[in-house]
């Protein structure tokens, strides 16, 4: 069984790739987050470490937390990657989605040229696979997921903290049906519960906040965005057969 480490942003793509790797036997060792030290958050959901390291907890796989500038953010992940392989881990999983992101290709060369340089696999769970059929394997799964951030030119903050469910899959559908170009805005999402947590997350206390540029070093936002700004969480106990059968993914 080959070690492994899952690259995680706490949302529907890194959990459903987490989900796959898992039921494809890779012994997932370690989640693994990047911060940016100018913000303490992690781009571009927005999330702290604080919470990053509470969902992994209810997952039951810990959380790599490693800081970065933007100058240095390579430099700092092969840092990261050598540091599992001397570990044993040799599988890295990435949650990139390559079907209507005229980036994917770009950000895959560079996933590519990272691992190779620490000598790890690059698996890639979500690759050739239509959006479509992503969310509805994720929901047809039982995960719950939230939105957390939402484009202000596209959807709104009316999106923000509603559940990635079978009606508002249906809502995008018809979104991007009615689109002339089939896009349907920018969101990012927050999993709280599915078939990999032995524990919910549950959040206590959150607002909201409205910013104009990107979070990443001053980087420009591709649009304005609303995000959930979660300030406090904390997690509840899920029945025995559930939170074992979680475990036994493992």
């Amino acid at each position: 069984m080959e070690k492994a480490f899952v690259s995680w942003s706490g949302g529907k793509d890194c959990s459903l790739s987490l989900y796959r790797a898992l039921k494809d036997g890779y012994d997932v060792r370690y989640l693994a987050s990047m911060f940016t030290e100018g913000t303490g958050r992690l781009y571009p959901h927005h999330f702290t470490p604080e919470l990053l390291i509470s969902q992994a907890e209810a997952i039951g796989i810990p959380l790599e937390v490693t800081w970065t500038s933007g100058q240095e953010y390579t430099n700092n992940y092969i840092k990261m990657l050598k540091g599992f392989r001397e570990e044993g881990i040799t599988v890295a999983v990435f949650g990139d989605v390559s079907v209507g992101n005229p980036d994917a290709l770009e950000h895959r060369m560079w996933v590519e040229r990272v691992c190779q340089a620490a000598g790890m696999r690059v698996v890639l769970p979500l690759w050739d696979e239509d959006r479509e059929s992503i969310i509805g394997d994720l929901i047809d799964s039982g995960f719950e997921t939230l939105i957390v951030a939402a484009d202000n030119t596209n959807l709104g903050k009316g999106w923000l903290g509603r559940k990635l469910d079978n009606e508002l899959f249906e809502e995008l559908k018809l979104l991007n049906a009615s689109s002339p170009d089939g896009k349907v805005g920018l969101y990012h999402t927050l999993t709280v519960d599915g078939p990999i947590f032995r524990k919910k997350l549950e959040i206590a206390d959150k607002k909201i906040i409205y910013k104009e540029c990107g979070l990443y070093d001053g980087k420009p936002a591709v649009a304005p965005f609303w995000y959930l700004e979660l300030e406090d969480c904390f997690l509840v106990d899920k029945p025995v057969l559930i939170a074992e059968s979680a475990a036994g993914l493992e």
